[in-house]
């Protein structure tokens, strides 16, 4: 029996990790690189540069104050600037050139970025389009929308600003390290025991700011859910007066985000201040120590072998100063780095979905059929249809399309521990129509489903003209079968375009021809802009009967050999429903159809009726057969039992 794999629930999330995710980090910057192999490295280099010269001023600093001193027991003036006018000449230069490498590395991160995360919405959303229904019955698609903004927002900060910060101040605080070590070690020990207080400070507050900013993006994807929701079902909570009880529940969710979010920016906001200050008592602590050194004559320990000097301790603070500074400036990106970090994580969980698994390899093709039964592939749209069917030997055949499904001994389970068919067994030949009645629950959806393997069946079999559907390509399965559901939806465009989203090659004269067809063709003229009238919110300027016979008019154009119906006709009146059935019949002319349908009085005239209980079939026939048995049937259509 096949495993069905289960998402967690709507809204459940992967227990929080409190440790930062560098895979994610380390995956972010592959992606990097391997987008941008020539412009990456270029504003990297950069950033080096602009890093390193803003480092080596300090030693053109203390050659500055180590010529003044000298002028100033020498009174050599015309030495001196000899020696002073050069260096500032070299430092003007070189600031000049960082200032042009920090144009263009800010410059290219805005190219790279941007590119970037116009590449991620694009590896998202194709991948979305490959995604099972099943990923999408089980998440809140508000949720999903929060991947698209606020997570690829939190990236966009992770890449144009705070890589690019955390290694302009690595590069900068190991620079000054081994020009301070070049002065004076004894000196850079002080320094080094303020920047593990940091540290340490850092780490502390650090890690709770990050707990709660990772708790912090996920709320807000669940926030974003409920919106979303609520917004959908507005209507709803309007005639059922549920306001006051949607306001509690978002005041408890939006309470969760404010919460995290609270924590998180209260650990993230006492960070820079703390940090800042112990700069700044390191700051000092550093001239009384350079003072106490100066002033009893000690021996300066160092690379350069230099003695304790004016020259060096001015300098020392300044650097000093850039040291802390670039180490704050570090503490200071741990938020915007988590919360990247975690927006990456829920990108990459979405984009490393498991994607619908297709083995088939039998295609549909246009075909023309001689008059010895010979079909032949064929270029053009004849209205023939086979499937193309390749062999191990390389030899191929084809099989004409007739619309003939089967179903074998079929069982299913959204999960494994709870099967919802069993033992499923239909024969509908070309041009049946065939209707299931039962209640809600009974399993009439879930067996369409099936057939458009949206799901894959436990165990059994199904048949598509004699051909098992796990070898049929789920695209070109999917496209010789037409559907009409009772949630009608209409995308934005005019409603031409909503007609010809059932075949995107039909011309506006086919159009017209399966708005004819479904009846729809007579309110579409009276509209404003007629077929290229605008439509918006799914259609909101319609009625729902209009709707619907748009989207039979969508099934009719893609022209396919069976069609599913499902309860299409539940939602509009009496009036209405009498203009779409007649398009629907219309529609089912010639075509193998499935029908789902609580009012009876739609199926009295299918070839086989089959009713449903919990998932099993209990009675099949037709209408005439079924009402003389009495049984299930006969009660519900004499109202003696209900269907819900």
């Amino acid at each position: 029996m096949k495993t069905n794999n289960m998402p967690r629930p709507n809204g459940a999330q992967p227990p929080m990790k409190r440790k930062l995710n560098f895979g994610a980090l380390k995956r972010v910057l592959k992606m990097l690189f391997s987008y941008y192999p020539v412009l990456l490295p270029v504003a990297i280099a950069c950033i080096i540069f602009s890093a390193i010269a803003s480092a080596i001023p300090a030693i053109f600093n203390q050659q500055v104050i180590a010529a003044i001193e000298e002028w100033y027991i020498s009174r050599d003036w015309a030495a001196a600037r000899s020696e002073i006018v050069p260096k500032i000449v070299v430092l003007a230069v070189l600031y000049a050139i960082s200032l042009m490498a920090v144009i263009a590395h800010t410059q290219l991160m805005a190219i790279i970025t941007q590119g970037f995360l116009g590449k991620m919405r694009k590896t998202m959303f194709n991948g979305m389009q490959n995604l099972p229904v099943r990923f999408f019955d089980t998440h809140k698609h508000g949720d999903i929308m929060s991947y698209y903004t606020n997570d690829i927002d939190t990236l966009r900060q992770l890449v144009s600003q705070s890589i690019p910060a955390l290694l302009q101040a690595g590069i900068i605080v190991t620079s000054v390290f081994f020009i301070m070590l070049w002065y004076s070690i004894w000196m850079t020990l002080v320094v080094i025991a303020g920047v593990f207080l940091m540290l340490f400070v850092s780490k502390k507050i650090g890690g709770g700011s990050a707990k709660y900013f990772i708790r912090q993006q996920k709320a807000i994807g669940k926030t974003e859910g409920f919106i979303q929701e609520m917004m959908s079902g507005q209507k709803v909570v309007k005639v059922f007066c549920h306001e006051a009880k949607a306001q509690e529940d978002f005041d408890r969710i939006n309470n969760e985000l404010f919460q995290d979010s609270r924590r998180a920016n209260a650990y993230a906001n006492c960070l820079g201040p703390i940090i800042m200050n112990i700069g700044n008592v390191l700051y000092v602590i550093i001239a009384m120590v350079g003072g106490l050194f100066l002033l009893s004559g000690a021996k300066n320990f160092s690379i350069s072998g230099m003695a304790f000097e004016i020259s060096i301790i001015i300098p020392f603070l300044n650097m000093t100063k850039q040291f802390t500074g670039n180490v704050s400036q570090v503490t200071q990106q741990i938020n915007s780095i988590v919360m990247g970090l975690a927006g990456a994580e829920r990108v990459f969980a979405l984009m490393d979905e498991t994607a619908e698994t297709d083995e088939g390899y039998v295609t549909l093709v246009n075909a023309t059929e001689d008059e010895n039964g010979n079909i032949t592939e064929d270029e053009n749209r004849t209205g023939i249809w086979a499937w193309k069917h390749p062999h191990h030997d390389g030899t191929v055949t084809y099989t004409r399309l007739t619309g003939d499904v089967r179903l074998h001994d079929v069982d299913f389970g959204y999960t494994d521990e709870k099967i919802v068919l069993h033992n499923i067994d239909i024969y509908a030949e070309p041009g049946q129509k065939i209707a299931f009645v039962g209640a809600t629950g009974a399993g009439k959806t879930t067996i369409t489903n099936l057939i458009n393997r949206f799901y894959d069946i436990a165990d059994g079999k199904i048949r598509y003209d004699g051909i098992n559907i796990n070898k049929i390509k789920k695209s070109d399965l999917r496209r010789s079968l037409g559907i009409v559901l009772q949630e009608t939806n209409l995308f934005t465009g005019t409603v031409m375009d909503n007609i010809r989203y059932g075949r995107l090659d039909a011309t506006d004269e086919e159009c017209i021809t399966a708005a004819k067809l479904s009846g729809a063709d007579d309110f579409i003229t009276r509209l404003p802009d007629g077929y290229e009238t605008q439509l918006t919110n799914n259609g909101a300027n319609l009625s729902q009967g209009q709707r619907q016979l748009i989207a039979i008019a969508r099934a009719a154009v893609a022209d396919p050999p069976v069609m599913i119906l499902d309860e299409a006709t539940s939602s509009i009146d009496t009036r209405t429903e009498a203009i779409v059935q007649r398009g629907m019949d219309r529609l089912m002319q010639g075509r193998t159809v499935f029908v789902i349908a609580h009012r009876l009085s739609t199926v009295k005239n299918s070839d086989v009726i089959m009713v449903l209980e919990k998932g099993r079939i209990i009675e099949r026939g037709s209408h005439e057969a079924l009402i003389a048995q009495k049984g299930k049937y006969y009660q519900l259509y004499t109202g003696a039992f209900e269907l819900e």
